[in-house]
């Protein structure tokens, strides 16, 4: 972003989990944001009761993520929810994340957070399975085999996987089972253990995948 812009429309907190909102303190202390979107599901952590004291300080409007809100980011581009489709107050962080889908011409990436197989099973019940194809799968839950299903990926049917996960982390991300069953379907895996920093861009007809630390 340009130095001069300091305006921000949406911020989406897929789940209150502090390795999803470490940043967005800063973010609303520096940047006029327009709008907060979050599952609705709960921390009682520091940071996450901190963030929305200041999000309701600066009085900014906190909408409850639900299935079939589209956000309109400019130029042909949009986010479709595609979970939760229901009240996740009670869920555990991961099972209520926000699950959506960003589209630009022919191009798509399907933004998993760190929503569970269980999750998925019900995306895939809820929805036509065309609606639910992408170009570009980022991997759920930093990929940990409880996400990532077999019939999931099946019917994402990515052609390529980002997988954001720390190098030598502690949890063994991304795990064998989830790249067992990427690679069983062909997909490209991109890894920030491995790559750094990973840019796609896309015109919205063809796509560019590029890497470096």
């Amino acid at each position: 972003m340009s130095p001069f812009d300091r305006t921000i429309d949406a911020i989406v907190i897929t789940n209150p989990d502090a390795d999803h909102i470490s940043g967005f303190l800063e973010v609303l202390k520096n940047y006029k944001v327009g709008m907060v979107l979050e599952p609705g599901t709960l921390n009682d952590s520091k940071i996450f009761q901190s963030l929305k004291a200041e999000i309701k300080r600066q009085n900014i409007p906190d909408y409850l993520a639900r299935r079939g809100t589209r956000l309109d980011i400019g130029g042909g581009a949009y986010i479709d929810i595609l979970f939760p489709d229901r009240n996740v107050r009670t869920w555990s962080t991961n099972d209520g994340s926000i699950v959506a889908k960003l589209t630009y011409g022919k191009v798509s990436i399907m933004l998993a957070g760190d929503a569970t197989q269980s999750t998925e099973k019900i995306i895939i019940s809820e929805n036509n399975l065309e609606k639910i194809k992408s170009t570009v799968l980022k991997v759920g839950h930093h990929g940990s085999h409880t996400s990532t299903g077999d019939e999931f990926v099946k019917v994402v049917s990515p052609e390529y996987a980002f997988i954001s996960d720390g190098k030598n982390n502690k949890y063994g991300h991304p795990h064998a089972e989830t790249l067992k069953t990427l690679m069983k379907y062909g997909v490209k895996i991109f890894r920030t253990d491995i790559s750094g920093n990973i840019i796609f861009q896309s015109d919205g007809l063809n796509e560019l995948v590029s890497s470096h630390k």
